[in-house]
């Protein structure tokens, strides 16, 4: 296609290092052939290259392969973008987050007056990551002031952008979920037997094994359950160890699986092989891993946090737990299993599932992106 529109993404990180917003612009541009993307990233890794095309999109890395490839990114991505793409028609500028790649857009923006798009995606406390941005100064806020547009993941960010002095039109725009028609759990009598059953029940909670999405908590309300009773822990991160030794205080170790890191394609069949999702998260920009939960028809549970309650609503699309609270995760995971529900959880998860269908559907949200693009 002639005269297509150009889009310089800057993000922090892309794939293979994964992560919620990595996917996210995967997704959308591999949904949008009729754009060229060019993508500006930290290398972060001595092995990844320091370019290549990865789908839809052209990926030049900065750095030498360390963290500090970071900072590189932030202060000298906009102006060596400026450089490289002199003899290139730019039509939007696109930081993915209030973060290293959101001030290298901020710069290019600075540099050549293209139009700069912000995309929030942060699933943090965001009071950590204000704390954190002190030292940036005025040029964390100046990526919220001098945006051109903002889109958010959830209302939740979208009143952050208001907060940090955004004057932009801002537009919540979530991320998506992958819904394979093939896979789905039927919730039934038999797979929910009430708690006292011998049966095994498999809990199961997809997280970065990190303190905002508490899987210490989901492990302390085991405490509270019949030992039919198990969790599979999928995910990985720098506190394994320490929800480690918490299981082996608690004597846990024959009712706790760690599955490890798993590639996306693969989260689906974990999921399957389940009886109800948990996240008890003490922050969260949306929450996708909610989301592929309800998509193939898990019971799901989390807090009422961050963005979660737009897609979740107790009793009506899953259920609410009180953060940092195991016992009331335990009653929540009793009264899903309990066959004199069984009637009000099969309507609960078919809701949440539709909802995830009609909602939640990459290729209605990558349009919401082209129309953004446009604009």
């Amino acid at each position: 296609m002639e005269n297509k529109k150009t889009i310089l993404i800057f993000s922090t990180a892309y794939l293979p290092l994964v992560g919620g917003a990595e996917l996210a612009v995967k997704e959308i541009t591999d949904r949008l052939p009729e754009y060229d993307f060019c993508l500006v990233t930290a290398r972060l890794r001595r092995d990844l290259p320091k370019q290549e095309k990865i789908g839809q999109v052209e990926v030049f890395r900065l750095g030498l392969g360390l963290w500090l490839d970071k900072i590189i990114l932030a202060f000298w991505g906009g102006f060596w973008a400026s450089k490289r793409f002199k003899n290139r028609r730019i039509d939007t500028v696109w930081g993915i987050m209030a973060s290293f790649g959101g001030l290298a857009a901020l710069a290019y923006k600075r540099h050549t007056g293209t139009p700069f798009l912000l995309t929030l995606q942060e699933g943090d406390d965001l009071v950590e990551v204000e704390k954190k941005a002190r030292i940036l100064g005025r040029r964390f806020r100046a990526m919220f002031r001098e945006a051109d547009f903002i889109q958010a993941i959830s209302t939740y960010l979208k009143d952050w952008a208001r907060r940090m002095g955004a004057t932009c039109p801002i537009v919540v725009v979530p991320n998506g979920s992958k819904c394979d028609p093939n896979i789905r759990i039927q919730v039934s009598d038999t797979n929910k037997n009430n708690h006292n059953n011998l049966k095994p029940i498999l809990i199961i909670t997809t997280s970065r094994l990190v303190k905002k999405n508490a899987v210490d908590d989901l492990i302390k309300a085991l405490s509270f359950l019949a030992d039919n009773f198990k969790l599979k822990v999928v995910g990985a991160g720098p506190d394994e160890q320490k929800l480690r030794n918490l299981i082996h205080d608690l004597r846990l170790e024959e009712r706790v699986e760690f599955a490890g890191l798993v590639t996306p394609e693969k989260i689906f069949a974990h999921l399957a092989g389940a009886d109800i999702f948990v996240r008890p998260s003490l922050s969260e920009g949306l929450g996708n891993s909610f989301l592929e939960a309800m998509a193939v028809g898990l019971p799901t549970i989390g807090t009422p946090v961050g963005g979660i309650p737009d897609f979740l609503v107790d009793n009506e699309t899953g259920w609410f737990c009180e953060p940092r609270n195991p016992q009331s995760i335990a009653e929540k995971i009793k009264f899903i299993v309990d066959p004199a529900n069984h009637e009000l959880v099969n309507q609960v998860v078919e809701k949440a599932r539709q909802l995830v269908v009609e909602k939640y559907n990459w290729d209605k949200i990558a349009i919401k992106l082209a129309e953004i693009f446009e604009k």
